[in-house]
């Protein structure tokens, strides 16, 4: 977490965010009970386990219709990763029937595959909107939906939607 620095702020102003930053965070309602808590945490394992997969989809079905083949090498350096890394996961991902791939011609999405990205591609976009809705700059926002995008449910997808479309 990044935490605001102190000469960020003004003798007077200082005062009173360092004595709100020294008092105890209290809840504001009572834990739940431990089913519900841990479907939270569930939630979030499982959208960390899929980003990957959905970011790797996604970054497939672009290069593709960018009119390009989807390269190993290409993946490798619009993710920032070894190449390596780019082939146990297209190995991963053929398993899992969302690529195929072809010697000497690059990764194909199979129909699975094409949904998965479009639906990561909904969301991101949906996101994204959103954040700049709220006057986040395009790069940021881009950025943010980035990480953001496989965290978010359904419901919480079309109250951005509704937020943006009343916002209008």
């Amino acid at each position: 977490m990044n935490a605001i620095p102190d000469s960020a702020f003004g003798q007077p102003r200082r005062s009173a965010y360092l004595a709100l930053r020294n008092r105890p965070v209290r809840r504001e309602e009572p834990l739940p009970d431990a089913e519900i808590h841990s479907e939270g945490f569930r939630h979030t394992r499982e959208a960390r386990r899929s980003a990957l997969v959905e970011d790797y989809v996604e970054l497939i079905a672009d290069l593709i219709e960018d009119g390009n083949e989807a390269r190993q090498v290409d993946i490798a350096a619009r993710l920032g990763v070894a190449q390596p890394t780019v082939a146990k996961m297209l190995t991963r991902l053929c398993a899992d029937g969302l690529v195929s791939r072809k010697p000497y011609r690059g990764v194909f999405l199979t129909e699975a595959g094409r949904k998965v990205a479009e639906e990561s591609r909904i969301r991101h976009q949906t996101v994204e909107a959103f954040l700049r809705s709220l006057g986040v700059s395009a790069e940021t926002a881009r950025i943010d939906a980035e990480g953001i995008e496989h965290h978010v449910s359904a419901e919480t997808l079309e109250a951005f939607r509704r937020a943006m479309t009343s916002a209008r």
